[in-house]
C-alpha cells in the first residue's frame, strides 16, 4: 500500500493532521528546487503526491511563524477550515508534529523538541502575485490585473461581510496572494488574520506584526486593529497591481507615503493615464481611473475616511457610490 493510499483522501475531506514524514516524502524533504514562494510566515513548496499526478502546496512554517505561537495550531487550523470561497484559499490537509533533535548549545549537545508545522493547499500553479507584479517580471495585462483586483475584493468581502463576524486578515500584501491557473486570485496567509465577535468593530494589540509599507497608521503606531486595518493593505495593494510599481522600492520611505503621492501626482488627469495605458481602450481606461480612485481612498490616513469593502465592490462594478465621488472630482 503507498503513503497516499495509507493518508486516505487527503484533499476529498475535512483536512487532517498528516504526519511530518509525509510532509518530507511530497516535497523531497523540502527540496529548495521545489520553492516557489516564500512570506514571512514560511516557504511554500511543491508537493507530487506519489501517485505523481496530483500536486498540493506545502507551506512549511517558520519556527518563528506567528501561526503556531501565541494560540493553538489547531485552532488556526479550524479557522481555516471555515473559510470556502473561490477567493480564499483552500487548506485542504495540515502537520503539527513534535519531534526529537539533536542540537548544540553552548558546547553541549541537547536534545530539544521541535515542532514540524505545514499547511496544505490545493495547488496553485502560478505561485503568488508578487512573482509577477513588477518590472522585472513578464508583464500581465490589464484586463487580468483587474480581475485579480475584483477577485481579491470579492474574497475580501467574504471575510468582513458573509461570516458571523468579521475575520480581519492583517497580511494583504502581494506574497498573501496567490493564482490558480487560469489567474484566479486566492488570499492565503491567515497566520495574523483576527476574528471578531458579531457587535466588535476593534481591537488592540501590543505585539505589531506586518509588513511596514502596508500597516494602517492606527496598527503601525497604536496597535488598532479593525476591518479598515485591511482596508487600508487593500488600497496599497490594488495602486501597486494597477501601477506595476512597487510600494516599498525605496527603503527609507517606511510608511510608504512617496509611493501613494507619487500615484497621485503622476496619475492624477485623463492624459497622464492615457498616456501610461496608451494601447487601452475606453472601457479599459475607466477601469483604471477607478482603480486608482478607489486605492487611494483606501489609503487615507484617517480611517474614517476610507470606504468600506462593500463599498469597493460597488465602484469596481461600475455602481455610483458616494464616499468616491469627492474623489472622482
Amino acid at each position: 500500500m503507498s503513503s497516499l493510499q495509507s493518508q486516505q483522501s487527503l484533499a476529498s475531506t475535512l483536512p487532517t493532521n498528516l504526519p511530518a514524514t509525509f510532509m518530507k516524502e511530497i516535497t523531497g524533504d523540502f527540496a529548495p528546487e521545489r520553492e516557489f514562494g516564500r512570506s514571512v510566515f514560511g516557504i511554500v513548496y511543491k508537493g507530487v503526491l506519489p501517485e505523481g499526478d496530483r500536486l498540493i502546496s506545502v507551506k512549511r512554517l517558520a519556527e518563528n511563524s506567528s501561526v503556531s505561537a501565541g494560540k493553538t495550531f489547531e485552532t488556526e487550523v479550524t479557522n481555516l477550515m471555515a473559510l470556502k470561497h473561490e477567493n480564499v484559499v483552500e487548506l485542504v490537509s495540515f502537520c503539527h508534529e513534535s519531534q526529537k533533535k539533536v542540537v548544540q548549545h553552548n558546547g553541549r549537545y541537547v536534545i530539544v523538541d521541535v515542532i514540524e508545522s505545514c499547511l496544505c493547499y490545493k495547488y496553485l500553479p502560478n505561485g503568488s502575485l508578487d512573482k509577477h507584479l513588477y518590472a522585472d517580471t513578464t508583464p500581465i495585462n490589464w484586463y487580468t490585473r483587474f480581475n485579480i483586483i475584483k477577485g481579491i475584493c470579492q474574497g475580501l468581502h467574504f471575510l468582513h461581510k458573509e461570516l458571523d463576524g468579521p475575520l480581519v486578515h492583517m497580511n494583504l500584501v502581494p506574497s498573501s496572494i496567490w493564482l490558480d491557473d487560469n489567474w484566479v486570485p486566492k488570499i492565503a496567509d491567515f497566520g495574523l488574520s483576527r476574528l471578531f465577535g458579531q457587535e466588535q468593530t476593534r481591537m488592540y494589540t501590543v505585539n505589531v506584526k506586518g509588513h511596514n509599507g502596508y500597516m494602517a497608521p492606527e496598527y503601525l503606531y497604536r496597535g488598532e486593529i479593525s476591518t479598515m486595518s485591511d482596508i487600508y493593505s487593500l488600497g496599497m495593494l490594488i495602486l501597486e497591481i494597477t501601477t506595476g510599481e512597487k510600494n516599498c522600492s525605496i527603503p527609507e520611505d517606511r510608511s510608504a507615503r512617496i509611493f501613494v503621492d507619487n500615484v497621485h501626482q503622476n496619475l492624477k488627469t485623463d492624459e497622464q493615464i492615457i498616456y501610461k495605458y496608451p494601447s487601452l481602450d475606453p472601457n479599459g481606461l475607466q477601469q483604471v481611473k477607478a482603480c486608482i480612485v478607489i486605492g487611494l481612498k483606501c489609503v487615507e490616513a484617517e480611517r474614517s475616511k476610507r470606504p468600506s469593502i462593500a463599498d469597493i465592490v460597488n465602484k469596481l462594478n461600475g455602481n455610483r457610490v458616494e464616499i468616491f465621488e469627492q474623489a472622482d472630482n
